[in-house]
């Protein structure tokens, strides 16, 4: 696939906010997971499907499933959309 999405500098300022804090080892590369992430859903593509690109897809799968756990993911939705008056 030669369509890979990938978030911009302003997209990824906008969404660190909600980023949890990192404890211990440094987390894998937000911009490439975040953006593997959001290819996978926006295609439908099994976790496993995902283009090399985006790094192991059970890396993928693991902060998709532990951020979903936590509401990371919904508060960053609330959060974006607070921004433009929507409720």
């Amino acid at each position: 696939m030669s369509d890979l999405f990938w978030l911009s500098d302003a997209q990824m300022a906008r969404l660190e906010p909600y980023f949890p804090k990192s404890h211990g080892k440094p987390r894998v590369d937000d911009r490439r997971v975040l953006s593997g992430i959001i290819f996978i859903n926006r295609n439908g593509l099994r976790w496993r499907d995902a283009p090399k690109e985006y790094g192991p897809h059970k890396t993928l799968y693991n902060r998709w499933k532990r951020w979903s756990d936590k509401g990371i993911f919904a508060k960053m939705m609330a959060g974006l959309a607070a921004e433009h008056g929507e409720k």
